[in-house]
């Protein structure tokens, strides 16, 4: 059946339809069977149809759907009370998407430097290598050109600092600097991890400045690095953290918290959402924070992280007998990635990956990256890596 022409084409899509999916799997109208180690890009946190979830999403849905934030929202404070007290935060802004969340950490980065009297303070201060959404204003914090052909001006407020290089962002700090904006994990540039330490310095280099530190952890936030936040990895306590993706397990949501002394600058009319923390969304990340914090999820979480370490390992070793498409591991927790060699594209390998039943998704340097669900069982890991030993045996061993 051919694509409709009544959707914009924004989108390459892949001539996939899936009908519904169960736990770690997704299945298409045809009844293929798909692992999806993609998760809707790190949305799906805890897989397809989670019971909880479900029951959560339908009891709301036979009471309220939506009402205006002019009104008090019992689930939304529950919500943002359970973030609160299980981060460095003290307030939370509900939005709906990462886009939004990071746009909204910015704007209440600025306002808190105009309502100290520092006017001047607009700058932001982004990496390389950084997507942090497709807004106007988060393209100029993007460090990716293409995204902004056809759209300029360029929002101005934006510069950029090579990625994990301290020295540059020294040069750029002055009085005119608002916040620094920098992802622990970034995804979209390659499942780059922070350099180790490197969060921490830009914290001591914030306030040494007098400026805020925003931790964008859309992708890599809500358990994804085996932490509640990527920040508490290390001694850190951000100024202002984005949130997105998982936090709704496959429910549109995102989120800004901030220290009460930042969030305290937003007042009423300053910032504001239709949607932004209706009933059925908090619903849903009420029920995906339960999960998380249950007893011993994390831990048994981080065991796992280890287990897909030792596998990443294996398989390039593997591989060093065959093709030689995998150059080094990248990334962090559950968000994960392969550099691949010249030999094989992204788009090829993934390819490759979906017609022997596994998803995957793409991510610069020609980096396949791999998003399991937080749920995901040691046999599906197994069965995910086994497809890649199976990609790279495709040709004679040497």
């Amino acid at each position: 059946m051919p694509f409709s022409q009544s959707v914009m084409k924004t989108y390459g899509r892949i001539d996939i339809a899936f009908t519904h999916g169960k736990g770690s799997y997704l299945f298409s109208e045809d009844g293929t069977k798909y692992l999806d180690y993609a998760t809707g890009i790190a949305v799906n946190s805890f897989g397809h149809s989670h019971p909880e979830l479900i029951k959560a999403l339908n009891d709301q849905a036979t009471k309220l759907w939506h009402v205006s934030n002019l009104y008090r929202i019992p689930e939304q404070e529950r919500v943002a009370e359970k973030l609160v007290q299980n981060s460095c935060a003290d307030q939370v802004f509900f939005c709906n998407s990462g886009a939004e969340a990071t746009e909204g950490a910015v704007k209440v980065a600025r306002r808190y430097a105009w309502s100290k009297g520092d006017k001047q303070r607009n700058e932001i201060i982004c990496v390389t290598g950084a997507f942090h959404g497709r807004t106007l204003a988060m393209l100029a914090a993007n460090d990716r050109p293409a995204f902004r052909e056809g759209f300029g001006p360029n929002v101005p407020g934006f510069s950029h600092v090579n990625w994990g290089d301290l020295e540059s962002i020294k040069q750029k700090l002055n009085d005119n600097v608002a916040a620094i904006l920098v992802e622990p994990v970034q995804g979209e540039g390659g499942a780059r991890k922070a350099p180790d330490g490197y969060l921490k310095k830009l914290f001591l280099l914030a306030k040494e400045y007098n400026c805020l530190l925003i931790s964008d952890e859309v992708q890599i936030g809500m358990g994804r690095s085996g932490s509640l936040f990527a920040y508490q990895q290390e001694e850190v306590e951000p100024d202002i953290i984005a949130l997105a993706k998982g936090i709704g397990g496959g429910f549109p949501l995102g989120a800004v918290l901030a220290k009460s002394n930042v969030g305290d600058a937003m007042v009423p009319g300053t910032h504001g959402s239709t949607f932004g923390g209706n009933p059925l969304a908090m619903r849903c990340a009420d029920v995906v924070l339960n999960l998380l914090l249950k007893k011993g999820f994390l831990e048994e979480l981080r065991e796992k992280i280890k287990y897909i370490d030792e596998k990443i390992e294996q398989t390039i070793s593997f591989d060093k007998k065959y093709s030689n498409f995998y150059l080094k591991p990248k990334g962090s927790g559950m968000l994960r990635g392969i550099e691949l060699s010249e030999k094989i594209s992204v788009a090829d390998f993934s390819t490759l990956a979906r017609e022997k039943g596994l998803l995957l998704v793409g991510a610069a340097e020609n980096t396949i990256r791999i998003l399991p669900p937080l749920n995901t069982s040691y046999e599906e890991i197994d069965e995910a890596f086994k497809v890649f030993e199976d990609i790279s045996s495709m040709t004679e061993e040497k």
